[in-house]
């Protein structure tokens, strides 16, 4: 067995193969979903401290993303790292665990969700600026070397792909130098991956030209999809077309409701302007895994799926 066919549930094909064939429906902001259940995600670890505390708040989530279409779904190890848990106490070993739970509750889910179609499970990987919890994934430039980037990244890319993930999620990638320290990271652990950068007016996070950062994974045989979330769906417009263009490979898009998150006041602000009628846009411009972020619940979802299988 390689290291995607356990996470395939129902499924004859890959991830990349479907992909190819696509579109398929991504799943929306865990954080939200959670939140809407009840559960405080105010503390530095965000959903990732649920692995511990809540797995079954959790697996629920995936549940309600998978029931309401979604194809493919994000595990909820976005901030889930190893010297985040230290910080609480939690050791290497038991933050192993909790990083191969997160790809365990939403296979789980994936089962239970069942409805006679193959669902897939994407282990996320977010950027080193998660971990510092500090809205750092919102700009980039950390001050480390890409090797530095490298070594950060590459033991929890061992532990998640010895869980059988049918995919990485290298997402909301704010700095191209950090996608070139994950692109290394995956080499040779027999897991594909997209790589999803977050952007801004045409820019990442940290500044540097789209075209730039995307070409960066257009001859990585290791990534099957490149493209954005964790955007606004106007920035999401230009860059789906760009990332086809530039790569040839098929885009991955997943944006914000186009509110703006508020790092120092811990808060959302301005207007929801995600609009599932934006998904069959996306598609014919190339995207083919195409789903929501932050503030982005099941019932957008649904009208995602729909839009895409009319």
């Amino acid at each position: 067995m390689d290291a995607t066919q356990e996470g395939t549930v129902g499924a004859a094909r890959s991830l990349p193969e479907a992909v190819a064939a696509g579109p398929l429906v991504l799943d929306g902001g865990m954080s939200n979903q959670l939140e809407a259940d009840g559960h405080d995600l105010s503390d530095a670890l965000w959903s990732a401290r649920l692995l511990a505390e809540a797995p079954e708040a959790v697996a629920e989530a995936h549940l309600a993303y998978y029931l309401a279409g979604a194809d493919v779904a994000i595990s909820a190890g976005y901030q889930a790292t190893y010297q985040g848990f230290a910080r609480r106490g939690i050791g290497a070993d038991a933050t192993s665990a909790l990083l191969v739970r997160s790809v365990e509750l939403t296979r789980d889910a994936a089962r239970r969700a069942g409805a006679g179609r193959p669902l897939w499970v994407a282990a996320s990987v977010g950027p080193y600026g998660a971990m510092l919890a500090d809205g750092s994934e919102y700009r980039g430039r950390y001050g480390l070397s890409v090797a530095e980037l490298e070594r950060f990244h590459r033991p929890r890319l061992e532990v998640l792909a010895a869980a059988r993930p049918d995919a990485f999620a290298l997402e909301t990638v704010p700095d191209a130098d950090e996608a070139r320290a994950l692109l290394r990271a995956v080499r040779g652990l027999g897991v594909p991956a997209w790589l999803s950068y977050s952007v801004s007016r045409g820019l990442t996070r940290a500044g540097q030209p789209l075209d730039e950062a995307f070409r960066l994974a257009a001859e990585c045989d290791d990534v099957f999809a490149v493209g954005i979330n964790c955007c606004t769906p106007a920035d999401a417009d230009a860059a789906v077309r760009l990332a086809a263009r530039v790569t040839g490979k098929p885009v991955v898009v997943y944006p914000n409701s186009g509110e703006t998150w508020d790092p120092v006041a811990r808060g959302w602000t301005g207007a929801d302007a995600f609009d599932g009628a934006r998904a069959a846009r996306w598609a014919e411009y190339g995207a083919r895994l195409v789903g929501g972020c932050c503030r982005v619940g099941p019932e957008r979802i649904a009208d995602v799926a729909a839009q895409l299988r009319a």
